[in-house]
């Protein structure tokens, strides 16, 4: 934070009264992964059962018409916290959790194979925007974070991607790498790296969250806080508790559109969490002063999952989005449709429902100034405040646009829609653009009336081509404004001997592998940090006898470090050659490492010095004796 900043924040604090205190409301907002805009039975489902969300949609506002920003999760989770377009923050697809850190928008480079050139999202949200959290922290209010991030992970010194960087005082259990709860939901987790995080066999990690959260509440009591309660359900891996699968067995009918077992015990354990997090919520006293938001982060997954646990569920649709076409990580409704709720006690009207646009970015304008918080002037706002049409007046918003540039699948695929294309809808009407999808390269589009059409499978584009006309026009101002990144057909597509579109975007690190660690290559270095127990980087060594290596590295700690020499990926300990070497703590160092090897080696592996540490690679030179040296510069 900037020290001016700071200083306005610890002012804002200090000469707060206690009844401004309590003029100024709790923020809890709630997001599901992958939840359908049907998949509570609030919204319709006859066959999951979701009590808990029922009763908080009781006690406010259902939203028919709320979308995500994406069809997929890191777009419309960065919008939430910046109240931007994905298309102007440049991530478009949920890549954040990769090592790369790309932070320029871009088109792919790819060669005469390719029919489409797509968008190289960003990897990592970057920290220039003021984020919801910020702003409300420099209001005075503490902030948590709780659950799935998927907008940047740390791995070198001076990365500022995870929620302590991105205004939250508190962050659990802190996985920036997880993409989901990779290995399942019931404890013992493996995808949470802190050992201290630990509970009985069994127990679902949202349930454990909702706990965590209740002692961050009770802590807070009295004082205006965010809570971040981002559920890493319903998102795969298929995993559920068996008591809860049998009970759906015996309910499931193939005749209801929705009639997965497993899925419905995976939502059942979601509203469970909710639940848990609203008792905790009453029982400390703050729900009368708490505006709540559930949200999605995308469509449901209308597609079979194929591999569940446990086995025999994964030929059967997940779930349902009907009457919505298709979803998650499509372009037709049932990719950003979502079951959005607001609860704001003494503000909205309990019990009601509004068919009112609303997008995800909205939240950020909205949430603010529902805390008297007024947004940064400088900073562009795509999102609309909504708070005077959740009291019953009118909406800002009149139409809704998505870009999502990625996907190719086949028109006849199972995943209806997941496409390169761009949708805009202004009151009834939807145009679609899918880019470069016609026989003859060029654009497609499609137009449905959602006040008669709300399955788009009547295709208007031709029959009210003056509409085709307008919205398209519409939409292509929207992508110039947002600066996207547009797909487009690939000239060298079909043609022999054709070089990439694009000077390639090169390997950054060189054809190196990371193995028992993070690496990054940034501003020409790379970074590894281990993250097992011999962590090295491997290449290509192609060496028919002695050698000389060198390289410049610089580590914190002095430590040893070795260079292996391998005739091939699984050769046997004794016939790995070994040569160590020793690194000095501190500065920039050259290290030559001489490898007296007579036989034929093809892998070269780097150990690094330091297994816990970050360790900081300038550039590798491999010299056969007697032959031209290798050499890579990061």
């Amino acid at each position: 934070m900037k020290p001016s900043l700071l200083i306005a924040a610890v002012c804002l604090t200090a000469l707060a009264s206690p009844a401004q205190e309590a003029a100024r409301p709790n923020v809890v907002l709630i997001l599901a992964d992958d939840l359908g805009a049907r998949d509570l039975a609030c919204f319709g489902s006859t066959f999951y059962e979701t009590p808990n969300l029922d009763r908080l949609a009781a006690r406010g506002v259902r939203l028919t018409n709320a979308y995500s920003a994406s069809p997929l999760c890191s777009p419309t989770r960065s919008s939430i916290l910046t109240g931007q377009n994905p298309a102007r923050i440049g991530i478009t697809a949920p890549v954040c959790h990769l090592p790369p850190v790309q932070l320029e928008k871009r088109l792919m480079s790819v060669g005469p194979t390719n029919r489409v050139q797509l968008a190289n999202s960003l990897t990592r949200l970057r920290p220039g925007y003021r984020t919801l959290a910020e702003s409300l922290r420099e209001a005075g209010y503490a902030t948590a974070h709780f659950g799935k991030w998927h907008l940047g992970q740390n791995l070198a010194p001076g990365d500022a991607y995870e929620p302590k960087d991105q205004g939250f005082d508190f962050d659990w259990p802190h996985v920036p790498r997880a993409p989901g709860p990779g290995g399942g939901y019931l404890a013992p987790w493996k995808f949470i790296a802190d050992p201290a995080i630990k509970d009985e066999p069994g127990r679902h990690i949202d349930e454990r969250m909702a706990d965590e959260a209740g002692r961050f509440i009770r802590e807070h009591k009295g004082k205006p806080f965010l809570l971040n309660f981002w559920l890493f359900s319903v998102h795969s891996p298929w995993n559920a508790r068996r008591d809860y699968i049998e009970h759906f067995q015996k309910k499931a009918d193939s005749a209801n559109p929705q009639h997965n077992p497993l899925y419905a015990a995976m939502v059942r354990s979601m509203d469970d969490a909710v639940g848990r997090l609203l008792r905790q919520l009453e029982e400390s006293g703050e729900a009368a002063n708490t505006l709540i938001v559930f949200w999605s982060d995308n469509g449901g997954w209308a597609y079979p999952p194929k591999a569940t646990n446990p086995e025999g569920f994964g030929e059967i649709p997940a779930t349902s989005n009907l009457p919505f076409r298709s979803g998650k990580a499509s372009l037709y409704e049932g990719g950003t449709r979502e079951p959005g709720i607001v609860v704001w006690p003494g503000k909205v009207k309990p019990g009601t429902s509004a068919d009112f646009l609303m997008q995800s970015t909205d939240l950020h304008p909205t949430i603010l100034a529902a805390c008297g918080v007024k947004p940064e002037a400088d900073q562009k706002a795509d999102g609309f405040d909504q708070a005077p049409a959740l009291l019953g007046g009118s909406s800002p918003r009149t139409r809704v646009f998505c870009h999502f540039p990625h996907g190719d699948a086949a028109k006849d695929s199972v995943m209806d829609g997941f496409y390169a294309g761009s949708y805009l809808r202004a009151g009834d009407l939807k145009l679609i653009r899918f880019y470069a999808r016609a026989a003859d390269g060029s654009d497609e589009l499609e137009l449905y009336d959602l006040a008669k059409d709300p399955g788009e499978r009547n295709n208007l584009a031709k029959a009210r081509p003056q509409d085709a006309a307008r919205l398209n026009a519409e939409l292509e101002a929207c992508l110039r404004d947002n600066e996207a990144v547009v797909p487009r057909l690939n000239p060298a597509y079909g043609k022999a001997n054709a070089k990439a579109t694009q000077p390639a975007i090169v390997d950054p690190l060189q054809g190196w592998k990371n193995r028992g660690c993070d690496a990054i290559v940034k501003d020409g270095i790379l970074t590894a940090r281990g993250n097992a127990a011999a962590p090295f980087l491997g290449v290509g060594a192609g060496l028919n006898g002695p050698a000389k290596v060198k390289f410049r590295l610089r580590v914190a700690a002095a430590g040893q470090g070795a260079v292996d020499l391998l005739a091939k990926v699984d050769s046997k300990s004794d016939e790995i050659q070994r040569f160590p070497f020793a690194a000095q703590g501190g500065d920039w160092q050259e290290v030559v490492v001489d490898l007296p090897r007579m036989k034929p080696s093809s892998i070269l592996r780097l150990f690094l010095p330091s297994a816990s540490e970050p360790v900081e690679i300038d550039w590798v030179e491999l010299t056969p004796v007697g032959g031209k040296p290798r050499r890579w510069d990061f």
